[in-house]
């Protein structure tokens, strides 16, 4: 069981020599505290009921036994703090499970050759050999060059092949970015609306590729945002587009004002068919 945020709070102001009404702590738990002398329960007419405790060590001590909390003011704090670490919650909650945080932040970049940044106001080089990436975890203070062009990849396949289509972006300097896994997205996004780089989306080219560049991309980078779509794209549809895809699939209502958008949907629907992005591996 966890204690929570809000229930912690009431639990201070009943500590503190505050009462509250019965009806604003419901909770399970409540009730064990009555029933151990700790809380009383005061009446007054038929349904008004007041809250009070009366004895704080004994709560104090209850607190620790059940949620092995040692100091409920400064659990309290670190609760309302988004950056509490785990070791600082075992210091006042031997459990330091005891919230729900997800420690294993940021994301995943690849590039086919060096590109220069900054991470925490350190020079910084990212060149992943064949076969790795890196992880940058400490991604609020992770700066690309200001001439390095920010290019979201929507498969893992691609993500993990972009020697082999090198040959779609020449003549720019390309940090790859992976939309997976997904549970990272948030800290992707969060890090792309800090930084002035460009952001070129490079997924799937048909109704659900752009669906997710609109709704997980456009929406919270505007114009930084382009929806990246490749020369001979008409051709490859033709060649490798799939009937299946635009049969199944659903264009959202979307509100983009890209040309580039524009003309792909208009492919599609002249072709019936979409592509996937893989089919532009070199090789595959």
């Amino acid at each position: 069981m966890i204690l929570s945020l809000s229930l912690a709070e009431k639990l201070i102001i009943l500590a503190n020599g505050g009462q509250l009404s019965a009806s604003s702590v419901k909770h399970a738990f409540v009730s064990d505290l009555i029933t151990e002398g700790i809380i009383t329960d005061k009446r007054s007419g038929r349904t008004k009921s007041t809250l009070q405790v009366i004895n704080t060590d004994a709560l104090n001590k209850y607190l620790l036994n059940k949620f092995s909390i040692t100091d409920l003011q400064q659990y309290v704090e670190l609760l309302r703090n988004a950056e509490i670490t785990r070791a600082e919650l075992v210091q006042v909650a031997s459990n330091s499970k005891t919230i729900n945080r997800r420690t294993f932040k940021g994301f995943l970049v690849n590039s086919y050759e060096p590109i220069e940044a900054l991470l925490n106001g350190v020079p910084f080089t990212v060149n992943p050999i064949s076969g790795t990436f890196q992880f940058i975890y400490d991604f609020e203070k992770f700066i690309p060059a200001p001439d390095v062009i920010i290019i979201g990849v929507e498969n893992s396949e691609n993500f993990s092949n972009i020697q082999k289509q090198r040959y779609l972006f020449p003549n720019i300097k390309a940090l790859f970015v992976s939309r997976y896994p997904q549970n990272q997205s948030k800290d992707l996004i969060k890090w792309l609306q800090t930084i002035p780089n460009p952001y070129w989306h490079f997924g799937d080219y048909d109704f659900a590729g752009i669906n997710i560049y609109a709704r997980e991309y456009k929406k919270y980078l505007s114009d930084k945002a382009l929806f990246f779509i490749p020369e001979n794209i008409e051709q490859l549809i033709q060649k490798y587009g799939n009937r299946k895809l635009y049969d199944q699939q659903q264009l959202n209502n979307l509100d983009l004002a890209e040309e580039n958008i524009h003309f792909l949907i208009a492919l599609l629907h002249q072709y019936k068919k979409g592509l996937e992005q893989e089919a532009l591996i070199i090789g595959r």
